[in-house]
């Protein structure tokens, strides 16, 4: 059973940090796209970075210089390292992951989400 599991969401200050991981298991992700995505009340669910198998990274304009994803295959793991936050960062988060090694757009497999609250 393919699980993804996202940790290290919470309460912050405007400009402070966060780092979020995504464990997963079941299945070795290691030649899959992997990507963060969130969903702000009201609003439409967005791709906030994605990084390929081979580790390039993609981000929404809006995270751009903020947001670092990462990976770390031999943990079956990925991160995202959020830095200044700001009050429109608020979201639940959700990790995300491509079942086939040619899928750009990893969304066939997803985590519970983790709620980031960025307070201002």
């Amino acid at each position: 059973q393919v699980q993804l599991v996202e940790s290290g969401g919470g309460l912050v200050q405007a400009g402070g940090s966060l780092r979020l991981s995504c464990a997963a298991s079941g299945r070795d992700f290691s030649s899959s796209a992997m990507g963060w995505y969130r969903q702000a009340p009201g609003k439409q669910r967005e791709l906030v970075a994605r990084i390929s198998r081979a580790g390039n990274t993609i981000y929404a304009d809006s995270v751009k210089g903020r947001f670092t994803v990462s990976r770390d295959n031999a943990k079956n793991t990925m991160y995202l390292q959020m830095n200044s936050l700001k009050a429109e960062d608020t979201a639940v988060y959700y990790c995300a992951a491509a079942k086939t090694p040619w899928a750009i757009i990893p969304d066939d497999y997803w985590g519970q989400g983790t709620q980031v609250t960025v307070s201002s």
